[in-house]
């Protein structure tokens, strides 16, 4: 099946108008977050490729963690926003640079009401190539702490290994993120296509799939009675919370259309616990 990363280009065309009455939602099903998971930001950022955009969780008071996919190759600052709605309409928040080859600079996103940070990739991070060394992991270093905004706790090392197949079929994971969803454009035999509209933070209950010692894959599907949704384009880098915890990160996806099986970066192993200790992030 097509491997896809959950990450939206800005640079791609709108499917939206003003004035369009179409519903167009994050993650693909679930429900609006509202004030649910208020550590969870949306973060923008350069590329030789474009302007993209991706999603990430405060985990300290300087630190967001996200994929290595939405860090790697980043020119200039990272744009980072917690509101919950951060567009309803075209044009998107998400301001231009004012030269994009040199990327965001702090003082440009201020002025607009972001925040900004400095992206840092993963050393192990594959490219998707190795499952065994998967590290999809990238954090962003904040320019100024935040003090308003309680950071997640991630899980103790090892936590996902409680969940043999058998209970993991039956185990939720909460995943968040602001990507898009896939449906009809308009009335009639619409081909479902990514709607980049509205900009809003979601959720979803995915039942657990497999469990590896890089991944925790879990189901998609909007319309499987067992869940409420999955992750979509822009939702890369967005957590999956179990009991309190932040388990993993939204890594990729199968198929193009955001309704099969998620792939999550496990962030409870030591290969990755102990990078984040480098930025003096600590596990639960």
């Amino acid at each position: 099946m097509k491997l896809r990363r959950a990450l939206m280009a800005f640079g791609l065309a709108t499917f939206l108008t003003a004035g369009t009455a179409v519903a167009a939602s994050a993650i693909t099903g679930g429900g609006l977050d509202g004030d649910g998971h208020p550590n969870v930001a949306l973060i923008g950022f350069y590329t030789d490729a474009g302007r993209s955009r991706c999603t990430a969780t405060l985990v300290s008071p300087t630190v967001l963690v996200t994929a290595a996919h939405c860090t790697e190759g980043t020119v200039g600052k990272t744009a980072v926003k917690f509101d919950t709605l951060i567009d309803a309409t075209p044009p998107a928040s998400l301001p231009p640079a004012v030269d994009p080859a040199v990327g965001y600079t702090a003082p440009e996103l201020a002025a607009v009401g972001y925040l900004s940070g400095t992206a840092h990739t993963h050393p192990g991070y594959s490219h998707f190539t190795d499952k065994k060394n998967w590290n999809d992991v990238g954090v962003v270093v904040l320019d100024s702490p935040i003090t308003d905004i309680e950071p997640a706790t991630i899980a103790p090392s090892g936590y996902l290994d409680q969940f043999g197949p058998k209970v993991l079929s039956t185990t939720f994971f909460t995943t968040v993120g602001y990507g898009t969803e896939i449906s009809q454009a308009g009335p009639g035999p619409h081909k479902p296509t990514p709607q980049d509209y509205p900009i809003v933070r979601r959720f979803a209950e995915q039942p657990g799939q497999k469990l590896d010692a890089q991944l925790l894959q879990v189901n998609g599907n909007d319309r499987d009675p067992r869940g409420t949704g999955g992750t979509c384009y822009g939702d890369s880098g967005g957590p999956a919370f179990h009991d309190g915890y932040q388990v993993s990160m939204t890594s990729y996806g199968l198929g193009s259309v955001c309704r099969n099986l998620d792939g999550l970066q496990r962030i409870d192993i030591p290969v990755v616990q102990d990078w984040l200790a480098i930025f003096g992030v600590a596990a639960g």
